[in-house]
């Protein structure tokens, strides 16, 4: 052992570290291949590209570079609290939604405490309580959806925060009104229930729960977006939580001065109005799972129907496949992280990524 492994926290050099869709810089080097002619479709961007107006607005802060933004975000949690009918003091930003699930983590989490999550949820809530010493409760999920009903079984008298991802990371499934008021109701008042709603702007909004109506009320609920998916904006690291004054101000204590740049605080701003960039993007994910469900449908592969920008496929060795698509320049995502060996998640991307995928994942199979 090390000097750092001696005098770190025990629990430190036995966590997991999260394994990202490669870049493709990285696959052009390994595979030999040109970078201009991959197709990454392992980490639920926006293939469109940015907003156009958040690439407007970055290139005239761009001059501003030298001075610090502005640490209290005022213009975006002014323009987001208008959009989102809630008072300013009642948005966080953050270094995109993993910060802020941290910084839950900072404010609530420490050993003898735990969190209850979905056992195919986004593999960083586990990360994050791992990293506090804290424990995780994962409840198996019905048909790849969240059982609500058995995650508000699984609460103890231990359990500080229960995280709901809506539309669930990997699974693309999601849970509607009724089940999650049925939810907040056997919740007791000592918990904080976290959704994460990383993928809620591609729904259209007649079919997007309305979480925001328990923050308004005071409940112990917070609620996270992010500007990475929608807008096209991952490179920017840029989210934010809503929560009530009280719970906001508790992570505004554990947050560092100055963790979002300028750049992003400009391109965020503009990418809210840009409402022809967000319309561009549904149409295009649609047109992409539709896509992607008859190609599977014809490859006699099980899939789970998603509302998200991504779906999950059923390959049988995950690993294997994704492996042998890289080395067409096709990048996908492997499950084995979420319990799922035999399933890769595949971004919608362009009509033609989507094609080359397509056809990377036949040969990659064996198929006709």
């Amino acid at each position: 052992m090390g000097v750092f492994e001696s005098l770190s926290n025990p629990w430190v050099p036995s966590l997991s570290v999260y394994e990202p869709g490669r870049p493709i810089e990285d696959v052009a080097r390994d595979m030999g291949l040109d970078p201009d002619g991959i197709v990454k479709l392992a980490s639920n961007e926006n293939a469109l590209g940015p907003s156009p107006r958040a690439v407007r607005a970055m290139k005239r802060a761009a001059v501003s570079m030298h001075l610090y933004p502005d640490g209290g975000a005022y213009d975006l949690r002014r323009a987001l609290a208008s959009r989102l009918g809630v008072s300013e003091d009642m948005i966080v930003p953050g270094n995109g939604s993993n910060e802020l699930i941290e910084l839950l983590g900072h404010a609530l989490l420490g050993p003898e405490t735990q969190i209850v999550m979905a056992d195919r949820a986004f593999v960083v809530y586990r990360l994050v309580a791992s990293l506090f010493n804290a424990s995780t409760t994962a409840v198996p999920m019905r048909d790849f959806v969240h059982d609500l009903d058995a995650m508000a079984g699984a609460i103890t008298p231990r359990t500080r925060l229960v995280f709901v991802s809506n539309p669930n990371n990997p699974t693309g499934t999601m849970v509607d009104q009724a089940a999650i008021e049925r939810f907040l109701s056997c919740v007791p008042p000592s918990v904080v229930v976290c959704f994460d709603e990383a993928y809620i702007e591609l729904l259209p909004p007649e079919r997007r729960p309305d979480t925001l109506r328990y923050v308004r009320e005071g409940r112990p609920v917070v609620v996270l977006r992010t500007f990475s998916k929608t807008y096209g904006l991952a490179g920017l690291r840029l989210g934010y939580a809503v929560a009530p004054p009280e719970g906001a101000r508790l992570l505004s204590r554990v947050r560092q001065p100055f963790n979002v740049n300028a750049m992003a605080l400009a391109g965020a701003v503009a990418a809210l109005d840009d409402e022809a960039y967000v319309r561009r993007t549904r149409r295009m994910v649609a047109a992409g799972l539709a896509y992607f469900e008859q190609a599977f449908v014809r490859m006699a592969l099980p899939f789970v129907p998603s509302v998200a920008n991504f779906i999950l496929v059923e390959v049988g060795e995950g690993r294997r496949v994704f492996e042998a698509m890289q080395r067409e320049g096709v990048i996908v995502r492997p499950m084995d992280a979420y319990g799922l060996p035999r399933h890769i998640r595949v971004t919608v991307g362009t009509q033609e990524e989507n094609e080359r995928c397509v056809a990377a994942m036949d040969r990659a199979l064996d198929r006709p």
